[in-house]
């Protein structure tokens, strides 16, 4: 390993001997390593088998953030294109800093501001991945179509195919499906989501200031973004309020929040399995009864 981050250093312009190659936690999925070069400090993430695009689609999704002016994402110098199961490494700058007082809510402000930056269409020209599932994508003129297509659907097959859809559930999860267009507005603003905020996927920077991390960007409806970052916790007092400050989250928000947690307690099932499926079921039994 400690070879392949050497080359990739080279590819990404420095070709200093490491000095420093330290092994972090980095998430569930790659391998993170600390390393120091005499020219610089690297954040790196290294995988043994990962599809062709993996890292390519991860460095698109920090551009597009970065490109809004809103909110910083780590600059990335290098990133591997490997051969599908092939190992692959990318070299990103390295964030250091602590949490501060205000923390919160320049994160809920600045990515207010980020969801600013819209499209006129809902989705992604490029399948991103979520977890270690791909995460399939295109271009839609309204939303629920994508949400019911890209999101539900592909979970739910998936969820099928593993045997964890007992027959009420399917059931229910099939009419919720169909009946979409009754709770999700048709064409909400197209912002550009992060698409996997939660709170391990943002972090603090030199002066306290938030930084997203990993993302897995599309162009959808806002409150699909807001409604994960309440489903597993990790927000600072202080980021709900100054998001509504800059960019107030629409009345319906309230009633559509759990449809949107929804399609993440569908990936955990899928990637944990049935621990997560009284929480899918809790859902279901909210909306279809």
């Amino acid at each position: 390993m400690r070879e392949l981050i050497q080359a990739a250093l080279a590819k990404a312009g420095d070709n200093q001997e490491i000095n420093t190659f330290k092994k972090i936690s980095g998430g569930d999925i790659n391998e993170a390593f600390q390393v120091t070069t005499s020219e610089n400090s690297y954040f790196i993430k290294a995988n043994q088998q990962v599809p062709r695009h993996f890292f390519q689609m991860e460095v698109k999704g920090l551009e597009l953030i970065r490109g809004t002016e809103t909110i910083p994402a780590p600059t990335v110098y290098h990133y591997d294109l490997p051969e599908n199961g092939g190992p692959g490494v990318m070299v990103m700058e390295w964030i250091h800093g602590t949490r501060k007082d205000d923390t919160g809510k320049r994160l809920g402000r600045q990515l207010a501001a980020m969801h600013q930056s819209q499209h006129d269409y809902y989705g992604l020209d490029g399948d991103t991945f979520v977890g270690t599932l791909t995460q399939p994508n295109g271009w839609y003129e309204d939303w629920p179509s994508y949400y019911r297509e890209k999101r539900l659907l592909p979970q739910m097959k998936l969820a099928d195919s593993q045997g964890l859809l007992h027959a009420g559930r399917r059931k229910r999860l099939e009419q919720l499906i169909t009946k979409l267009d009754e709770w999700l507005p048709k064409q909400p603003g197209a912002s550009l989501l992060h698409g996997d905020l939660w709170g391990g996927n943002w972090m603090a920077g030199p002066g306290g200031q938030p930084y997203l991390i990993d993302p897995s960007v599309l162009y959808g409806d806002r409150s699909f973004e807001l409604a994960f970052t309440e489903l597993f916790g990790g927000f600072p007092e202080g980021f709900y309020e100054a998001y509504n400050e800059v960019y107030p989250l629409p009345d319906s928000y309230a009633d559509q929040k759990e449809l949107y947690q929804l399609f993440y307690l569908i990936v955990h099932l899928n990637l944990f399995g049935e621990s997560y499926g009284p929480s899918v079921d809790r859902v279901l039994q909210h909306y279809i009864g």
